[in-house]
């Protein structure tokens, strides 16, 4: 395996390691509004991922700095062509984590509203955007021989890459509510549950909708079969096994369910992907891949040094702190946020 499969790899680690630790998080922030009935509920449901939420983004601030060094062209492609959305995602993250710090510093409910509905926004926003990106990542976008996106921002929501936006904010949602039947006891606690139970079934359909439509929109067709092999179909029964731990309200092994489910289905879009990492649907030998989006040996060489040191430590920091905050949050505990 040389540098730029390694790379690759370790990139989209990276991102899965996102949409698994985030991906709870703007599932909670969209759940924020209608399972807290009042402000001290709100405050509940915030306090669950109060502890993790910075954290859980240092994996995208990494994911974007290692595409930035070792996939130079792509970097440059991606963020100049999906400019608008990743502005706009970008201005919805903001108010969210401002959102966070400034909600309990006035006890006013206009002013707590306003930061309800930012951290409800930041969790929605998002995660739309992440699956109209991945969507048209995978299905193709104009790309020229001079790796020029020569598209608009209305190319981007075309059918197939709404329909994995619709895909991952209901994924992420199932995800946020199934978190807080970790977290969470009381009434919370069976809001939480019949949330999940509720968002199970229609998260299966438009998962479905999103990947029968990649069989029919791209050439996962072409490269993967109609029998994609074990990655794939693993994704899809974790996702249907979700809806059986729900029901035996088996909390832990249905947010195992719903993490193995997003973890293998980023996987199954990396395998579907390699060894590209942005097709262009102009001509595919105009596509990016892992070695003409690259940068030099050396620099690759250079970042597995400091990536083999730095990784090891950030991940058993994040693991401790999970570990320090397990316990679950209730109204009369506590509530820094």
């Amino acid at each position: 395996m040389d540098l730029n499969t390694i790379w690759f790899v370790l990139l989209m680690f990276l991102f899965t390691g996102y949409f698994l630790l985030e991906g709870f998080d703007y599932g909670v922030g969209i759940l924020l509004p209608f399972l807290g009935k009042d402000d001290a509920d709100r405050r509940v449901i915030i306090n669950t991922i109060g502890p993790f939420w910075d954290a859980n983004e240092v994996w995208l601030v990494t994911a974007g700095a290692s595409m930035f060094a070792a996939f130079p062209h792509w970097y440059a492609t991606l963020f100049s062509g999906f400019h608008i959305a990743l502005l706009l995602l970008l201005v919805s993250l903001i108010f969210r984590g401002v959102a966070f710090e400034f909600r309990s510093k006035d006890r006013h409910p206009r002013w707590r509203s306003l930061w309800d509905w930012s951290i409800f926004a930041g969790g929605l926003v998002p995660a739309l955007l992440w699956g109209i990106a991945f969507a048209n990542i995978v299905r193709g976008v104009p790309i020229g021989p001079d790796m020029q996106y020569q598209g608009g921002f209305w190319n981007l929501l075309n059918p197939y890459a709404l329909s994995g936006g619709l895909a991952f904010l209901a994924l992420f949602t199932l995800h946020g509510a199934v978190f807080l039947n970790l977290r969470t006891r009381g009434e919370m606690l069976e809001r939480a549950q019949k949330a999940a139970e509720r968002l199970w079934l229609p998260t299966v359909v438009l998962v479905a909708i999103f990947v029968v439509g990649g069989y029919l929109a791209t050439d996962m067709f072409s490269r993967l079969g109609l029998n994609p092999g074990p990655v794939p179909l693993g994704a899809g029964a974790a996702l249907l096994a979700v809806g059986w731990f729900i029901r035996q309200r088996s909390h832990g092994w249905a947010f195992a369910m719903t993490s193995l489910s997003i973890a293998l289905s980023a996987a199954g879009v990396a395998m579907g992907l390699y060894p590209r990492v942005m097709v262009s649907s102009l001509n595919d030998a105009w596509s990016l891949t892992i070695y003409n989006a690259s940068s030099s040996p050396y620099t690759l060489q250079v970042m597995s040094i400091v990536a083999l040191v730095i990784l090891p430590v950030v991940l058993i920091y994040q693991g401790w702190s999970y570990w320090v905050f397990r316990k679950r949050v209730g109204r009369e505990d506590v509530l820094e946020y």
